[in-house]
């Protein structure tokens, strides 16, 4: 099983996968943007104070809140948009996804490396460039947030759409 998560840099034009090889979870999507930051957003924008956590599938449920939270790990605040149509205006959806897509359509995903080769290829005459990592860890499916989880969370919702708009700051800038 391959679980892509994708991230995309429109100031720069690129575009990055990291593929899981276990379940498409919370915990997955926010070592993902992790690992991105770590790696080549934080090199990037080293001076930057938050980043656009997107609006993963689980986003509005609690346990990703919990992984999120704070944003701790990474250091900058997560800004995370869940409205329904975040994700139809989301840059990646037109300016990443349709070219991984086309890099990979008809052609068979024999071996991992395959995989990670074909969505490398992924580029336009405008620019684009992709990356591909591969997330190895394991992670647990049907994880819940507990009453505590929910009561802890650190979460600073939006004043206007609390519901869909929220943002995880390190408690360091808290």
């Amino acid at each position: 099983m391959i679980i892509p998560h994708g991230i995309y840099d429109p100031v720069r034009n690129r575009g990055h996968i990291n593929l899981g090889l276990s379940r498409d979870t919370s915990q997955f999507a926010c070592d993902s943007l992790l690992w991105y930051w770590n790696r080549i957003g934080q090199q990037c924008y080293g001076d930057a104070d938050s980043i656009d956590g997107g609006g993963s599938n689980s986003a509005h449920k609690y346990i990703f809140k919990h992984d999120a939270d704070g944003g701790d790990q990474i250091g900058v605040e997560i800004v995370l948009p869940t409205t329904p149509t975040a994700r139809k205006y989301n840059p990646i959806e037109r300016r990443l996804f349709p070219h991984i897509g086309r890099a990979c359509t008809g052609l068979l995903f024999d071996t991992l490396e395959t995989v990670v080769e074909l969505m490398r290829k992924a580029t336009t005459s405008t620019g684009l460039k992709t990356t591909v990592n591969v997330i190895r860890h394991i992670y647990e499916a049907g994880r819940n947030a507990t009453d505590e989880i929910k009561r802890n969370l650190k979460i600073v919702y939006d004043d206007l759409l609390p519901k869909w708009n929220y943002r995880a700051i390190p408690q360091s800038r808290q």
